[in-house]
């Protein structure tokens, strides 16, 4: 499916795709924060773009998935629209993050619309995104924090105390 630069991102970031999705999928720069990968990955869905669907999951899960189906199952939606709902950490300098969002989606078989919600998790390593799918082997453990760890952000608060509460 061709998207002129100048048409509105998929993802809906209120970004031409120039200025935002594309880049990422060109390989020109990789997302800085796991919001920007989590969108970036919902516009290569929308775009049919495999590899970068593949090339952005965890290093470890990656000979595990199968490219067919991920073709099979682009090919097979259209992609309508995205609402992130909230994120959690997922900043440069934080080693993991989270993502809730709703893909809204409908089956070009039966023109059914769906939604997908869904609380992603991401892990930064060696400065570069990567999604942990929870449905392929081997499943990655990221070390979530607990109430009384020091948070994320910097504050030098206990996460409790911290962000936490947001």
């Amino acid at each position: 499916m061709s998207l002129s630069i100048n048409a509105q991102c998929p993802c809906q970031s209120g970004l031409t795709y120039q200025e935002c999705c594309l880049r990422f999928l060109n390989k020109e720069q990789s997302p800085e924060t796991a919001e920007q990968l989590m969108r970036s990955r919902y516009t290569a869905y929308h775009q049919q773009r495999v590899d970068y669907l593949v090339n952005t999951t965890h290093p470890d899960q990656q000979p595990f998935l199968n490219r067919h189906e991920i073709q099979q199952w682009a090919q097979q939606t259209d992609w309508v629209g995205l609402e992130i709902i909230h994120c959690l950490f997922g900043q440069p300098t934080h080693p993991y993050g989270e993502v809730e969002f709703i893909a809204h989606y409908r089956l070009k078989s039966s023109h059914q619309s769906n939604q997908l919600h869904e609380n992603s998790t991401f892990s930064l390593i060696d400065q570069k995104w990567y999604y942990i799918d929870p449905h392929t082997a081997p499943l990655i453990k990221v070390k979530k924090l607990t109430r009384n760890d020091i948070c994320l952000c910097g504050s030098g608060k206990k996460y409790k105390k911290c962000c936490m509460r947001n």
